[in-house]
């Protein structure tokens, strides 16, 4: 199973994976471990990542790029009207009232709805993995912004569908950081959280989050986002350079979409030389418009000046997360509580934002992460975390959810009856469950929006239709339908559930209430349609016991029905996203066919002239390098749009003319070493027979038989090997040889075989020695006892 974080940004990807104890950062075909978020549609194939990027300038209208910023939104959102005055190509209203684009696509006008150019986008990620991991490539985490609403995440979802992946969480990007940092720390205290503050800026939007660390614990407890980033910073220079050049060279540079991007592309060079240099740099821009070179001047404090209204947006994002921000124990945050501050993101790198981080939390901004890959890593982690392939230590994650969700119940019954009801408040938990209570015995829908002010227009996210079937048909005013609602792990609402309870009279079985394990039981609440206050939230639903009379049955005939925007329509995309990638392997079939002809046409001409001048005849050089000239005129003319087996057979007449050559060229360059290998063989043994002959002990023990079969081949190798060598001496290199190295080669290894036979025979072994002989051995003598016989003394003269 693969387990892989994809790395979703405004202008550049990143993918990542666990393999080899650790996370690693994977590259592109062009070695590359940046792929740039683009899409570019040919006459004949889509481009996709780097090659899409490269031919930006020369397919202007159908590049497509900066598509994150509107996946999931409606044409008429005010937000796209800022999109469309800065994108080249053509924005256009595709189903649902979604965002598209119009493209010349295979020589006809297509239009593919955001979800579809997003899903494009991953399947190159994704074959971009596979060809490095050699696997099939299906589950995976994708990054999101914490911003995100319910809208984008379900369209980013369904990309993922058509793409063929198998999303197992879409993870905000705030979250992936924290986890990319916390997970190796091993210093963390199990009680007293390690407060840690994190500041994305990335190409398009800025993301600032607050978060409590433990041991293999994190928490995040604040985050706030604005939508301004490393593109707003090019934005300034490239409308200062704009009005500069009108004034110096009367150019209507904005009237130019092509000149536009090109200015771009030198601003941002030049908004990455100043955060390294504050000295005064130039841009020098040959043939920019009207066959005019262009050149401008630009100082960092200047660039500061002109990006002052966005550094003051940076500053002001900052402090809102601070002042929002509240602790565990329920307290307020101060800049003491934050024990460090890491910058994460490509834009972070201008020296400006640092200051302005200095400024406000009073300590120096840390680097310890990756700027641009700490996204895509905290993503693995997660997906090793999910697998059940990959032994990963237990690490606690808490997320956030970013706006505050009210439902109402639809239609109403009574005109006092409350419309709304909150049910998640903003930085709520997620993923969390809870229960809500309706008295109701015909359907009726839970309508889910957003009770705050949104970045977007419409604050709706979705209606759900609960079908209510009792089973018996008189009412009562006690039956009640439990609903289960959820912000599931990809920050996601849903109603996961419904199930009607009669009062009956009867005593059926006591039922169970459904529990949402292993996650954190949600809070239930009534909602009656009589009332017309909101009920208080946050009090378990209490279970009464059942009586004889008035009984609580539990009725599975409840079904839901969600009212969710381009749901129908994703296996269609799946289906176009197949056919299009069928095409493009086609496609690049058929051009690697012709650029290998085109290929061999050139290498055949150079070598000719050189290295295989000597080993063809003056009639095969005319006759090879006529075709040559014939199919190269072929290439650009006739040839220039054919199908893959046109090639291959042409190629194959080429390779029966030069082949040949090639061959002899090759036998003439590897033979010296064949004739030298098997003249070592015979060396080796002709000096066996001479030590035999000369009653060696190497070579005793073998037969006299044996050694006589191995000189007779010798005399019969050592022929071959004489007459071939004065073939060979004697031979013109444009004339085929008489004698190929495969068979010196095939005469060398029978040779070899044989003599290996006889003279690697093992030794006999000597005969075991004999056990030696016992000899007899002398019992010792046992001495008399002796007796007791009393000393009598001496005497003495």
């Amino acid at each position: 199973m693969s387990v892989i974080g994809f790395d979703f940004g405004n202008e550049n990807c990143f993918i990542a994976v666990a393999r080899a104890g650790g996370i690693e950062t994977i590259a592109n075909e062009y070695s590359q471990r940046v792929t740039p978020s683009y899409v570019g549609f040919g006459d004949k194939q889509r481009d996709l990542g780097v090659s899409a990027k490269n031919k930006q300038n020369t397919n202007i209208k159908s590049t497509i790029y900066g598509f994150k910023r509107y996946i999931g939104r409606k044409v008429s959102d005010p937000v796209m009207e800022n999109e469309k005055s800065v994108l080249p190509y053509e924005i256009v209203e595709s189903r649902d009232g979604e965002v598209g684009v119009c493209v010349k696509y295979r020589k006809q006008d297509k239009k593919f709805c955001s979800r579809q150019i997003t899903a494009m986008l991953l399947t190159k990620l994704k074959q971009i993995a596979e060809a490095d991991l050699h696997i099939k490539v299906v589950d995976c985490v994708i990054s999101v912004p914490f911003f995100f609403n319910d809208a984008e995440r379900r369209a980013l979802l369904d990309s993922a569908k058509i793409a063929g992946l198998n999303c197992l969480k879409l993870m905000n990007e705030t979250t992936a950081v924290a986890l990319s940092y916390g997970f190796y720390k091993h210093d963390l205290s199990e009680e007293k959280p390690r407060i840690v503050a994190f500041v994305d800026l990335g190409h398009s939007a800025l993301q600032v989050s607050v978060v409590a660390f433990t041991k293999e614990r994190l928490k995040m407890l604040a985050c706030e986002s604005d939508v301004v980033g490393g593109r707003d910073f090019d934005r300034v220079l490239v409308e200062y350079f704009c009005d500069d050049f009108q004034a110096r060279y009367k150019l209507d540079v904005r009237s130019n979409k092509r000149a536009m991007i090109r200015l771009y592309s030198e601003c941002e060079k030049l908004k990455k030389q100043m955060s390294s240099i504050a000295l005064e740099l130039p841009i020098n821009i040959e043939c920019f418009m009207e066959d005019k070179d262009v050149s401008g001047k630009m100082k960092r404090d200047q660039f500061e000046s002109l990006a002052s209204g966005i550094l003051q947006r940076i500053e002001d994002t900052i402090q809102r997360a601070i002042a929002k921000c509240r602790l565990e124990d329920d307290r307020i945050l101060t800049l003491e509580d934050v024990e460090s501050v890491e910058i994460v993101g490509g834009s972070s790198r201008v020296p400006a934002v640092k200051a302005i981080i200095r400024k406000i939390f009073g300590k120096e901004p840390s680097t310890t992460l990756n700027a641009d890959e700490a996204v895509s890593r905290g993503c693995a982690l997660q997906c090793a975390m999910l697998s059940p392939n990959f032994k990963v230590k237990n690490f606690s994650i808490t997320d956030l959810q970013p706006y505050p969700i009210a439902v109402r119940v639809l239609p109403k019954l009574d005109p006092s009856e409350g419309s709304e009801y909150d049910i998640f408040p903003q930085y709520h938990q997620v993923p969390y469950s809870r229960i809500i209570s309706v008295f109701r015995r015909e359907p009726f829908i839970v309508e889910a929006f957003y009770r705050q002010e949104v970045p977007f227009e419409d604050k709706q996210i979705a209606k759900f239709h609960v079908k209510v079937e009792p089973r018996n048909p008189e009412a009562s005013p006690e039956d009640k339908v439990k609903v289960k609602i959820r912000v599931n792990l990809n920050g996601v609402f849903t109603v996961v559930s419904a199930t009607l309870f009669e009062k009956g009279d009867e005593s059926p079985e006591p039922m169970e209430e459904v529990k949402d394990a292993p996650m954190n039981e949600g809070d239930s609440a009534a909602v009656n349609g009589a009332s017309d206050a909101a009920p208080a939230p946050a009090e378990p639903e209490k279970k009464k016991a059942p009586s004889a009379k008035q009984t609580e049955c539990k009725i599975e005939s409840v079904t839901i029905d969600a009212d969710l925007e381009g749901q129908g329509y994703v296996m269609k995309y799946l289906e176009e996203e197949k056919d299009m990638i069928v095409a493009d392997r086609t496609e690049q079939e058929r051009l690697d066919a012709k650029n290998a002809v085109e290929e061999y046409v050139y290498e055949m001409r150079d070598k000719l002239a050189d290295a295989l001048q000597d080993y063809a005849s003056d009639s095969d050089k005319s006759e090879l390098s006529q075709h040559l000239t014939s199919t190269e005129d072929w290439l650009y003319g006739d040839g220039e749009d054919l199908a893959t087996s046109e090639y291959v057979k042409r190629l194959e007449s080429l390779h029966a003319l030069g082949q040949p050559i090639v061959e002899r060229y090759r036998e003439f360059q590897e033979r010296p070493r064949a004739l030298e290998e098997m003249g070592a063989a015979l060396q080796k043994a002709r000096k066996a027979l001479d030590s035999f002959a000369a009653g060696e002990e190497q070579y005793a023990h073998i037969a006299k038989e044996d050694m006589d079969r191995l000189a007779q081949q010798l005399d019969t190798k050592q022929a071959f090997f004489d007459e071939t060598i004065g073939k060979l001496n004697a031979l013109p290199k444009h004339l085929p040889p008489p004698v190929m190295i495969h068979q010196i080669r095939e005469a060398t290894e029978t040779f070899e075989r044989v003599a290996n036979q006889i003279l690697s025979k093992p030794k006999p072994q000597p005969p075991p020695p004999s056990p030696p002989k016992e000899e007899a051995k002398e019992e010792p003598m046992e001495e008399a006892p002796k007796e007791d016989v009393p000393e009598e003394p001496m005497e003495t003269a």
